[in-house]
């Protein structure tokens, strides 16, 4: 079979001869032959294959400079290059389903009827923090209000203010009136203001990177809100079963999202600390939000990465269904992580749900 016109290589490769002319210039599929005088582009037949590839991945929305990364691969390693595209699509999915699940619950809020009839609640609730058995300083900042509950891990010179004003920059919440259906700007502003007060206290001229997470829960009476951004975490005790209710930012954690490494490779991955959002040095402070329904008997723990580096989710587990009153639950976990080594700081703050009197 000889040279194919542009005409019929787009029909049989499902590509439009308007893609197959901007592919060309990017240099992802170039034509076997330009004629030199009528500049027509034509293609061999075995560069079908490649297109089809191409065509396939456009499909899966794939960006082009990804696509040319592939195509230039074997096919083993083209395989995996895919599964992990694919991965990280249904992990950027399931985050944008989560802000899409925060909204409806903020606009479709519970039946008046069925809200009058439940039982008031209200949290206990008790907060701890540790610099751990290695570290010098203690660079983390836990917090808990009626209202408030907070954790932030800092990092470089100006980490342990940085946490302090990420979570002082919350704690307007504590007095502040919330408008009605004004949740999501209530919790969108309050993270604003906590990016702009890490910035203010790490402004020292220092040329190392320093910043915080954050990861605060607001109590609503009924719900928590959540927002998060870095590796802190939250767990929620229900029924019990434990429940982790947080992603870690970090770039292991994409790694694994994406399929490149396996869990126990993760645990012991030397970027596991590594942050792809935070606040603070330039990074994406974007915040993950999700509202939480809450019931009597509920037990919320947040924490710094220093407690589930070292604790195995059954520990944590075992910890929070057995210890009794929120404080004593603080006192064992952290207890827990220097049990263990303590090679960080470890923060905790422990909230139960109970029906008020």
């Amino acid at each position: 079979m000889g040279l194919l016109t542009i005409g019929a290589f787009a029909k049989a490769s499902r590509l439009s001869p308007k893609a197959l002319r901007l592919y060309d210039e990017l240099g992802l599929l170039p034509p076997a032959r330009v004629d030199p005088v009528t500049g027509y582009r034509l293609y061999a037949p075995d560069q079908l294959e490649r297109a089809r590839l191409v065509a396939w991945l456009r499909r899966l929305g794939m960006p082009l400079v990804r696509i040319r990364h592939v195509c230039s691969l074997d096919a083993g390693a083209a395989a995996r290059e895919i599964r992990a595209f694919w991965a990280r699509t249904e992990a950027d999915f399931a985050a944008r389903r989560d802000l899409v699940a925060f909204l409806v619950g903020h606009l479709e809020r519970e039946d008046p009827d069925m809200t009058a009839a439940m039982s008031p609640l209200s949290i206990r609730y008790a907060a701890g923090s540790d610099a751990g058995l290695v570290r010098e300083t203690n660079q983390d900042t836990a917090y808990a209000g009626s209202r408030l509950l907070a954790v932030a891990d800092g990092f470089g010179a100006g980490g342990a203010p940085a946490s302090a004003a990420a979570v002082d920059a919350l704690k307007h919440l504590e007095t502040d009136g919330v408008p009605a259906g004004g949740l999501l700007d209530v919790l969108a502003d309050a993270v604003e203001q906590a990016e702009r007060a890490v910035h203010g206290a790490v402004r020292t001229g220092s040329a190392e990177e320093a910043g915080t997470t954050l990861t605060a829960m607001f109590w609503t009476g009924s719900q928590l809100a959540l927002a998060h951004i870095g590796d802190c975490r939250v767990y929620l005790l229900r029924d019990g079963e434990l429940f982790r209710i947080t992603h870690d930012h970090t770039v292991v954690q994409a790694m694994l999202d994406e399929g490149r490494i396996g869990p126990e490779e993760a645990a012991s991955h030397p970027q596991r600390s590594m942050l792809v959002r935070a606040l603070g040095s330039g990074a994406d402070g974007t915040p993950d939000m999700r509202l939480h329904d809450a019931r009597p008997g509920d037990r919320y723990l947040l924490c710094s990465d220093g407690l589930p580096t070292v604790a195995s989710d059954g520990e944590i587990h075992r910890v929070l269904a057995g210890a009794g009153e929120p404080e004593r639950a603080v006192r064992e976990l952290v207890a827990l992580a220097n049990g263990a080594g303590g090679p960080d700081n470890v923060s905790c703050v422990v909230a139960d749900v109970v029906a008020s009197a």
